[in-house]
């Protein structure tokens, strides 16, 4: 029987992820406000963790429905099978949030569905306590406008963290939207790619991933590799399959520069780990000294700005910097994020597409110049 899975995402990247899924064979994809729903087997719930570039984290649905008071989330989550997924040995904390319900108590509501979980659970095993010992089934709750969504997190620390960025530098950009950007700008094997202000790299080392369809979590763990219920050879037979679908043969290459040559050792390190080394060349300049090395290329930033790492008038001279060296020419496209409402005043030209996007909290937009 196939398992009901939710994808929480940031704002803005939802159908980039129903994308994703449905090339992975997932059934059922529907996109929702900040997360995706789908549907498979065990071999989905591994494949989606190893392979989604753009989610933060795979969850299991176990259950939803609507609650008013403490007695009936108690009760319908009482009802729900828990026992199909958590042994007696294992560990379930419980963690959520709730936003414009009439339950508001986070805390309040944490307590009453532990409970009920573990009144489930000693109907079912028969045992009057828990030792909590064995593997983690961490129980996650949101409460929204009453309705209310009960989940196991399968993924453990979040999707953006590949493994590769042990340190950054003082406002990274998430690995998810980074690679989220990679892909709005349609990026290929062929391409060449430039970010002038690469801080730690992120953004060219998501694209050389995305140019060679690298899976983002090949070289890491995840929290359902622990559980008794989903065999051992699940997660090999994903992980094989996807280093074969690496496709190493391409003209692909990446520019990376930044005023900062400390952050740029950093970047250096990053791409190492990432095993994209051999893909990026990095080098110490300003905006200002933008220089192209090829006839074409694809240009993504995430330029600092005021509520970022300084002020505003600062910022507004990048932008002006960027507007001059960023040439409108045949065979170049320029992707740039920024929650600046004056960007394209700045930057001297409106922008051929504008996308919504959130960085973090920040609500930004996408400026795409491509004509």
């Amino acid at each position: 029987m196939d398992i009901n899975f939710v994808a929480p995402c940031l704002l803005g990247v939802e159908s980039l992820i129903a994308d994703e899924l449905r090339a992975m064979d997932a059934k059922n994809v529907v996109s929702e406000n900040g997360r995706v729903l789908f549907s498979g087997d065990e071999s989905i719930l591994a494949r989606a963790n190893i392979n989604c570039r753009f989610a933060e984290r795979i969850q299991v649905l176990v259950g939803t429905f609507e609650a008013r008071s403490f007695e009936e989330l108690f009760e319908q989550t009482k009802a729900l099978p828990w026992e199909e997924w958590i042994g007696k040995d294992d560990a379930f904390p419980v963690k959520g949030y709730s936003i414009n319900s009439a339950l508001f108590s986070v805390r309040d509501c944490q307590s009453i569905i532990k409970k009920a979980v573990v009144e489930r659970l000693k109907s079912k095993y028969r045992v009057p306590w828990f030792s909590e010992v064995g593997s983690l089934y961490q129980i996650q709750f949101s409460i929204m406008k009453d309705k209310v969504s009960l989940l196991i997190d399968t993924t453990g620390y979040g999707l953006h963290k590949r493994g590769y960025r042990l340190d950054a530098n003082e406002a990274p950009i998430k690995e998810t939207l980074a690679a989220s950007l990679a892909y709005l700008a349609k990026l290929r094997n062929y391409h060449t790619l430039y970010d002038p202000m690469c801080g730690s790299g992120t953004i060219l080392i998501e694209g050389a991933m995305l140019a060679h369809n690298i899976a983002p979590g090949v070289n890491r763990n995840f929290s359902a590799q622990n559980w008794n219920n989903i065999k051992s050879s699940i997660w090999t037979q994903e992980k094989e399959r996807a280093e074969d679908l690496v496709k190493w043969e391409s003209d692909f290459i990446a520019y990376g520069s930044d005023i900062n040559s400390e952050t740029l050792e950093l970047a250096k390190l990053n791409a190492k780990r990432a095993g994209v080394s051999s893909k990026i060349e990095f080098c110490t300049a300003n905006i200002s000294d933008f220089e192209p090395k090829s006839e074409k290329g694809t240009v993504i930033c995430n330029p600092p700005y005021g509520e970022r790492m300084m002020d505003i008038d600062n910022a507004e001279k990048i932008y002006r910097d960027m507007g001059e060296r960023f040439e409108r020419k045949r065979g170049w496209a320029y992707y740039v994020i920024s929650p600046s409402e004056n960007f394209e005043e700045c930057f001297g030209r409106r922008a051929d597409k504008r996308r919504k996007l959130y960085n973090g909290m920040i609500k930004c937009q996408l400026y795409m110049y491509f004509k």
